[in-house]
């Protein structure tokens, strides 16, 4: 009887273990989020506001990122006529465009315009198809190395690491925007789309140790 009791008991801890870390993998437990100020970290902003709407770029790019968390849109990878899809779905790059969309720019344009212009900088590319170009991760990467501010790829510097800042990671596999949310270390909370449950979560490091970052970048046009 004991033995029965004792089996059922280490059973069900088990179980509440497995059950924890699934429910913190998918970012379900609530955890305590702090802000820029908690750390000593002055906000960056820049001087430019290029839609004239009387916020900054920076902020502007945050905004839109914050706009994706709240449509949830679900993750759907496909080739589009016209080069959008619709809002209700998307992928890590639609996150970013849609980011800079908020500010006024149009990345799609901006892509396809730097491709034409300086085709030997993307040997990636058999075929040029502004439909798509601007939605992989690869072009992105050597699109904003060529043409934006290159900033650490030290998750220690936290206060290099500020809101609307676009991360790459791995073998341009990923790429996610910089949120205004930090955890308890100070390291920014990132704002993505692979599929998971919250588009905004405490997961750069993590990412960071899985695939490595290759990129960080501040949007102003050099």
């Amino acid at each position: 009887m004991k033995r029965s009791f004792y089996l059922l008991f280490v059973g069900l801890f088990i179980l509440i273990l497995i059950g924890l870390f699934v429910l913190d993998y998918y970012r379900f437990l609530p955890k305590k989020s702090y802000i820029a100020s908690d750390f000593h970290i002055d906000i960056i902003h820049s001087e430019i506001d290029y839609n004239q709407n009387g916020i900054d770029d920076y902020m502007d790019i945050l905004n839109g990122a914050k706009k994706e968390v709240k449509l949830k849109p679900k993750y759907v990878s496909k080739y589009y006529s016209g080069g959008y899809p619709p809002e209700t779905e998307g992928v890590c790059t639609d996150v970013i465009w849609r980011a800079l969309k908020e500010a006024g720019y149009s990345l799609k344009d901006l892509v396809s315009e730097d491709i034409e212009k300086n085709r030997e900088a993307y040997p990636n590319i058999t075929k040029i198809d502004p439909n798509i170009d601007f939605r992989r991760v690869t072009n992105l990467n050597i699109y904003f190395q060529r043409n934006t501010i290159i900033l650490t790829n030290d998750l220690s510097k936290i206060e290099e690491w500020q809101p609307g800042d676009i991360v790459v990671f791995g073998k341009s596999e990923h790429i996610g925007i910089v949120s205004d949310k930090r955890n308890s270390k100070g390291i920014p909370y990132l704002i993505h789309n692979a599929g998971q449950p919250k588009l905004e979560e405490d997961t750069l490091q993590r990412w960071s140790k899985k695939k490595g970052i290759i990129g960080h970048y501040r949007f102003q046009l050099q």
